[in-house]
């Protein structure tokens, strides 16, 4: 999308205390949409999966930053999370239900299902030793994504 009425960014580093940052942050930049508290908790749930599969994947939990751009055009809220870590090598793979890289941290495998269910929208660019950016997308209110 392009031509944003709004738009926010924000970089912070990629530590498991700043998803909650991350979370509160995009909450209050959609609240100019006057979401349903279900709207809002969905964008919420797909931001923390996003954010933490940053943390978790994409630097393995190790040191980096996070970015995230918001947008508002109409009544779509869109949600980049980008980070500069590992990247995905088979993205398809990755979306998968159940599929996880780090079964010995007991992770669910379940964060792009989460983020596919909660938005309208989902897309996943990356390239393996450059990053990953998570790009999400959601109608708020009544109107559909045209």
């Amino acid at each position: 999308m392009e031509g944003f009425q709004n738009e926010m960014k924000m970089e912070f580093s990629a530590i498991s205390q700043n998803e909650g940052f991350a979370r509160v942050s995009v909450g209050a930049f959609v609240a100019e949409l006057n979401p349903t508290v279900d709207e809002l908790a969905d964008i919420k749930t797909a931001v923390s999966e996003a954010v933490t599969n940053c943390i978790i994947h994409g630097y393995e939990q190790k040191e980096g930053d996070i970015w995230i751009r918001c947008g508002i055009l109409g009544n779509v809220v869109e949600i980049s999370v980008t980070d500069t870590g590992k990247g995905i090598k088979d993205i398809a793979l990755a979306r998968e239900p159940l599929f996880t890289t780090k079964p010995e941290l007991e992770r669910s495998g379940m964060g792009f299902a989460f983020m596919e269910a909660f938005m309208d929208e989902v897309e996943v660019v990356s390239e393996p030793g450059k990053g990953t950016c998570v790009t999400m997308r959601k109608a708020i209110g009544e109107g559909q994504m045209a």
